[in-house]
């Protein structure tokens, strides 16, 4: 059987947690699976995947998100980002001189590849979406992925193929017409599991992204969640603390639960208040959760875009961090159809196994 070396980034829990499925699948066929990740990516596998091997691989530090401000923020950011893909270069040759690996999986690290070794990335940002004032950066943007994307045998999109049934928009459409890469629609990826369950939480509340926008969120949900009627929850995506914060009688808070807790929590749920970030669309779509209000984080412009994306399609309201107020926002939210139906994750990950994995390790 194959060994296989997979690399999430740490820009949040996503990309970790819709790698999740996927490192289960190679698992299961018998395959080795080595983890190379850092910060709040390498806790969660951890917990998930006890039994595999880790690596501490260091990626890309993350741009101080100043809300509206976050664009020069990133720009001037950008020299520390391009040193960065230099050291992650080294920390990869220096672990492919070490272990022998049949297949190198990159979620969203583009420094992530070998000449030598098939090597697949996982991305559903093909297209990046920028604020219409920056539009000839976002047409720089499609050459750099271009030229990136070159460097792949394949690139998984976790995403329908372009059409009504589309999570990403946009962002998942691909403008190129090389051999190589292949580019692989995989359909939803998502880490919780499709079951039917009792809705006996009213409200629940997932904190997520960086940061500080996240501590931010976690202020403004904290205080205005417990002042909603009914059974709430509250996840402050922490893995990495164990701290305690008081709820009271009818709202529970936590830093962080399993992914099996969290799934059976989402699951329960009659509606959901959680950023708009990828990630969690594909969860939501994967449970067939039908209400929800989104909240994308400030200057995070592909969570900006989705969330006009579905509002524009009926699917999902919306609403500003800034000008916020959950009672109002709650009720408008309920109008909403949300996310139509579409093939499960278990379907489209053996499939994705079947018809591509599988080349490289069988």
């Amino acid at each position: 059987m194959g060994n296989v070396l997979i690399t999430p980034l740490n820009w949040g829990l996503g990309h970790a947690a819709r790698d999740i499925p996927i490192i289960r699948e190679l698992l299961r066929k018998g395959h080795e699976v080595t983890i190379g990740a850092c910060g709040n990516a390498y806790t969660l596998l951890e917990r998930e995947f006890p039994t595999c091997r880790f690596l501490h691989f260091e990626d890309y530090p993350l741009p101080y998100n100043r809300g509206r401000f976050f664009f020069p923020t990133f720009t001037a950011h950008l020299p520390r980002l391009i040193q960065s893909l230099a050291d992650e270069r080294r920390t990869l040759a220096g672990i492919l001189s070490k272990d022998h690996y049949d297949l190198i999986i990159s979620d969203s690290r583009p420094g992530v590849f070998s000449a030598d070794i098939p090597s697949v990335h996982i991305t559903h940002q093909i297209h990046q979406s920028l604020p219409l004032l920056f539009w000839p950066a976002e047409l720089i943007g499609i050459r750099v992925n271009t030229n990136a994307f070159r460097r792949y045998d394949a690139v998984i999109i976790p995403d329908n193929p372009p059409g009504d049934l589309s999570l990403g928009g946009k962002l998942s459409r691909t403008y190129f017409r090389r051999k190589k890469p292949e580019f692989w629609y995989a359909g939803i990826i998502a880490s919780v599991d499709r079951k039917k369950s009792d809705k006996d939480i009213d409200i629940l509340a997932l904190i997520s992204g960086m940061e500080p926008q996240r501590t931010a969120l976690e202020k403004i949900l904290l205080e205005q969640v417990p002042l909603l009627p009914g059974k709430k929850v509250i996840l402050l995506g922490t893995p990495g603390s164990n701290r305690e914060v008081p709820g009271d009688d009818n709202t529970a808070v936590f830093s962080y639960v399993p992914n099996h807790e969290k799934t059976a929590l989402m699951s329960r749920a009659k509606f959901i208040i959680c950023r708009s970030g990828y990630t969690t669309m594909m969860d939501l779509a994967e449970l067939q959760l039908k209400n929800g209000l989104f909240i994308p984080t400030p200057g995070q412009w592909e969570q900006e875009y989705l969330s006009s994306y579905y509002r524009n399609k009926k699917w999902f309201y919306s609403r500003s961090q800034y000008r916020l107020k959950l009672e109002r926002d709650i009720d408008r939210a309920r109008n909403y159809s949300g996310f139509p139906e579409m093939p499960s994750t278990d379907l489209n990950i053996a499939r994705l196994y079947e018809h591509l994995l599988s080349r490289y390790l069988e």
